[in-house]
């Protein structure tokens, strides 16, 4: 057994002592979207600190906690606050919660972040359904030796984003008159916001969003074959040639405001599983 396998059965065994039932879908939820953790009902709230070999989030704006339970009907895990690259954490220790939630029974991941809008049709609250995604962080968390325990040595990356839930995600934002698009998803390690030059670089790529986040655990999630559905909420607007300084302060403001959305689809697709 490798030292990440033992780390994952670690911490998976942590929590399952605590959960007592088996969840059948994660959920990791970006800045600004920890609400979702308040609609679930029969709730266990577990600290990062509590879990062996879990990395502690270095960002104000995630909780860092494991809130498991009930949501739309079946039970769940949800992560209220993810790691990054930008605070100095392995690629291992920032995919390590991916591994955990597998480890722990789920076979659907349910990721979300806020991220710049990059296409000029997107406006601040938007929510997009991540259809593909550009790994633009020059790093790719798979490297190294492979556990085949894990997943295989060289996963397809074709179809990362399943098409059956994106089209569950499109039907219940309809039904809740709610209007979403579908984008690609651009990721840098941060912490910094891109330049003029880089937003027209990744517009020139083809991205819809730019973040700093959710790749590396969609990579993992599909090594580890888990079925996913990726959520952003379009937090500032990327547009190089009317670009205007913003701070994370009015990023977690637009998030907060808009969060709802988010919520109301990521419910209402987990109530369709």
């Amino acid at each position: 057994m490798t030292e990440l396998k033992k780390r994952v059965d670690g911490a998976a065994g942590a929590i399952a002592k605590r959960m007592g039932f088996k969840p059948s879908i994660g959920i990791i939820l970006g800045t600004g979207l920890g609400a979702l953790a308040a609609q679930i009902e029969d709730t266990i709230s577990i600290p990062y600190a509590d879990i062996p070999g879990f990395p502690k989030t270095t960002v104000s704006s995630h909780t860092g906690r494991v809130v498991t339970g009930t949501l739309s009907g079946k039970k769940v895990v949800a992560l209220e606050g993810r790691f990054h690259f930008y605070e100095g954490w392995s690629l291992q220790d920032i995919t390590l919660p991916v591994r955990v939630i597998k480890a722990l029974g789920c076979k659907v991941l349910i990721v979300s972040n806020a991220a710049g809008g990059i296409n000029p049709l997107l406006k601040r609250g938007d929510v997009v359904i991540i259809e593909d995604h550009i790994n633009l962080m020059g790093v790719n968390p798979l490297i190294g030796p492979n556990d085949d325990d894990l997943g295989p040595r060289f996963p397809d990356m074709s179809q990362p984003y399943s098409h059956r839930l994106i089209e569950i995600a499109e039907e219940v934002a309809l039904s809740k008159g709610l209007r979403v698009r579908t984008g690609i998803y651009a990721a840098m390690t941060g912490p910094c916001l891109e330049t003029r030059a880089e937003y027209r670089m990744l517009k020139a790529l083809g991205a819809d969003l730019i973040g700093m986040s959710t790749v590396p655990e969609v990579i993992v999630g599909v090594h580890a074959g888990l079925e996913i559905l990726g959520l952003s909420l379009v937090t500032d607007l990327c547009l190089p040639d009317a670009l205007k300084p913003t701070g994370i302060e009015e990023i977690i403001a637009v998030a907060n405001a808009a969060e709802p959305k988010v919520t109301a689809i990521v419910s209402g697709v987990v109530g369709k599983l």
